[in-house]
C-alpha cells in the first residue's frame, strides 16, 4: 500500500536499479554508447524529441521485424483449403 503510495505521487521511483513508473512499468536504467550522427539523424527523420523515445522506438521496429522474419518461416508449410480468387471476387 505504501509503495503504491510513493509511486503515485513519484514520476518514478528507483529500487534496486529498476524504475517503477506512475503506471506501474518496469524501466531500467541503461548506459550505452551511440554514434552521435546517427542519433541525430534518427531523431530527424522519425521526428522524435528525445534519445530515449528514439532508442524504444526502434527497438519497437527492431522487435516487430523479427516476428515478420519468424512468420516466414511457415511459408509453404501450412495446409489451404480454399479458392484466393473466388474469395477476393465475392467481396
Amino acid at each position: 500500500m505504501c509503495l503504491l503510495f510513493v509511486l503515485w505521487i513519484r514520476t518514478t521511483m528507483c529500487i534496486d536499479r529498476f524504475y517503477y513508473t506512475h503506471r506501474g512499468f518496469l524501466l531500467m536504467r541503461t548506459n550505452i554508447v551511440i554514434d552521435d550522427k546517427l542519433m541525430e539523424d534518427a531523431l530527424k527523420v522519425t521526428g522524435l524529441k528525445t534519445k530515449r523515445e528514439a532508442v524504444e522506438h526502434a527497438l519497437k521496429i527492431l522487435i516487430k521485424l523479427k516476428k515478420q522474419e519468424s512468420i516466414k518461416a511457415y511459408k509453404g508449410k501450412l495446409k489451404w483449403e480454399g479458392d484466393l480468387e473466388e474469395m477476393r471476387t465475392t467481396r
